[in-house]
């Protein structure tokens, strides 16, 4: 037991440093494309636009906790922000998959709701998943523009881009570590936004 329990504690300490200095190597390559996407949102919010956001699995709930963290608050006192997760209606999403394609579920929903002037945020740590890449499609047809959150090179999503959209790839390829990255990304998109609409904190 003793053993094993080394085992996992030397286990445990090498996830800590493997995600620390993701974190801390990543931070050069991705401050950039962060700044423009924050700048982004606070002006499409500005403009009276939202903010619709997607993803599957562990995506998805980062795709609603950005959302809850602009519809309530994020460290300040504020007005809400208009933000939408496409992840979180069951009957809107099993009656689509059910009725067409699982690779339309956030698709359909963003041809109903978004209107020029939104942006919509794209999680995929592959860059690969069939529904994000067909609701990029869905939102460029609305002229809805994108920010990615992708890792390991971006897949097939960063062939989608357009000069006006803004990709933030993890430069990794483990999906936890990608994942872990990806909150702190979306903490530094909120705190951009909060600063961009209401100045520094007082």
């Amino acid at each position: 037991m003793g053993q094993t329990d080394a085992a996992l504690r030397s286990r445990v300490a090498a996830h800590f440093a493997e995600s620390a200095n993701l974190k801390l190597s990543a931070s050069q390559s991705l401050s950039e494309p962060i700044v423009r996407a924050g700048t982004l949102m606070a002006e499409a919010l500005q403009r009276g636009g939202k903010i619709l956001a997607c993803g599957n699995g562990g995506s998805a709930a980062d795709s609603q906790h950005f959302a809850a963290e602009l519809l309530n608050r994020f460290e300040r006192e504020r007005a809400p922000l208009a933000a939408v997760a496409l992840t979180t209606d069951t009957s809107t999403l099993t009656s689509i998959a059910n009725d067409y394609a699982y690779d339309q579920v956030f698709a359909k929903q963003i041809r109903a709701l978004a209107r020029s002037g939104d942006v919509l945020l794209a999680i995929s740590t592959s860059g690969n998943s069939a529904s994000v890449l067909e609701a990029i499609r869905a939102a460029q047809a609305a002229s809805v523009r994108i920010v990615a959150l992708t890792g390991n090179g971006g897949g097939k999503m960063a062939a989608l881009l357009g000069t006006q959209d803004v990709h933030i790839c993890v430069p990794h390829k483990v999906t936890a570590r990608i994942q872990e990255v990806h909150l702190l990304v979306l903490h530094c998109l909120c705190d951009g936004i909060d600063l961009h609409l209401f100045g520094e904190k007082a």
